[in-house]
């Protein structure tokens, strides 16, 4: 695991289904290790970003990151998911939280014991007990901040998507010119001047950054149904993501 999400490939990543690693349980079973790697790599970001939040310096977030995406892909846990609660992001942080609970009770009894091991208090360790657990939808503060690292992640990759679409139309110089009304306040920014830069007419333009932002909504829906089922849940994390960006 590298230590910033790499960029997409917009010709690859759509195959890639959070619901194929649920049906897989996480086994050997075609596609679902590839499915489950792909979708690390792309949230590794939010991941780095909430652990930085919390107080930790780069190296020592960066450090967890890669163990938590470590154990995460080793396999362990993915059994717990609860397909009802699907989403990826709400698995993600449920795993995280978990595996950070984990980190602070051996460092206490590394701090206790002196090493020794030591009896479990909280249960056997047997199967019965969940190796991962699932968000609470109940999302208290640190949750708002991940779910806003999420949003970026996934505003970020559907961006890299829409850039790599005009590069390869050889409309690269057209994208960097653009880029703004995506992100900007439309309102503040100048389409003669951008049109001037590009050797297009204003109406040109216009119809330039229609089309752009087009791209950008379907590129980012394109993203998100990668992690949930179906429209109506496309459509709810849509307004959720919307809701945390605000």
């Amino acid at each position: 695991m590298t230590a910033a999400a790499p960029s997409p490939d917009p010709g690859a990543f759509h195959t890639t289904r959070w619901t194929l690693v649920l049906q897989a349980g996480g086994g050997d079973a075609p596609g679902a290790q590839a499915a489950l790697g792909e979708l690390c790599e792309a949230y590794w970001e939010p991941v780095f970003r909430f652990l930085r939040r919390e107080g930790r310096d780069a190296d020592t977030s960066r450090e967890l990151a890669q163990a938590f995406f470590a154990r995460l892909l080793g396999g362990a846990g993915i059994t717990g998911a609860d397909p009802r609660r699907g989403r990826f992001r709400s698995y993600l942080l449920g795993a995280l939280k978990h595996f950070l609970a984990d980190q602070r009770r051996d460092a206490r009894r590394l701090k206790r014991g002196g090493g020794q091991a030591l009896e479990r208090l909280d249960g056997d360790g047997g199967e019965a007990e969940p190796a991962f657990q699932i968000a609470d939808p109940n999302a208290a503060p640190d949750d708002r901040e991940f779910d806003r690292q999420w949003a970026l992640a996934v505003m970020e990759r559907g961006l890299a998507v829409v850039e790599a679409q005009l590069r390869n139309g050889g409309k690269a110089r057209q994208f960097e010119v653009l880029k703004p009304w995506l992100a900007g306040d439309a309102a503040s920014l100048d389409q003669a001047a951008a049109a001037a830069e590009l050797g297009m007419t204003s109406g040109a333009v216009k119809v330039a950054v229609h089309r752009l932002r087009e791209r950008f909504r379907k590129a980012v829906r394109d993203e998100i149904a990668q992690t949930v089922e179906g429209e109506e849940e496309i459509a709810g994390e849509l307004r959720y993501l919307v809701e945390v960006l605000a």
